[in-house]
């Protein structure tokens, strides 16, 4: 039987199914704890716009964000990215093998 039920590894995936998503993730791995619109800045969007894309991120868990007075900072949380991961290194896997069956076929042809 097949497991359908990973809503956690589903909104992790389509968190970071967006562009604009990922070069935020990217930009707190690089500086974490960065202002909203210190985020948004290199964004050719509005700052409502950045919100929903931090609304997608934390909704997923991938970003938490801190109010401090009128400021709000957000900060990298990468833990659900490890099941994320771990889905995807049972592909590697695959990948890597079959790769390695080509490779050994093709060096008995040669």
């Amino acid at each position: 039987m097949v497991d359908l039920q990973r809503p956690a590894l589903d909104r992790v995936f389509g968190a970071l199914a967006d562009p604009t998503r990922r070069a935020l993730i990217e930009r707190l791995a690089a500086e974490d704890g960065l202002s909203v619109s210190e985020l948004a800045k290199p964004f050719a969007m509005s700052l409502p716009a950045v919100m929903k894309h931090l609304d997608v991120l934390e909704g997923a868990g991938l970003i938490a964000r801190h109010k401090s007075g009128r400021t709000v900072s957000c900060r990298l949380v990468a833990e659900p990215m490890e099941d994320a991961m771990g889905w995807l290194a049972r592909y590697a896997r695959f990948w890597s093998e079959s790769l390695d069956r080509l490779a050994a076929e093709l060096e008995a042809k040669a």
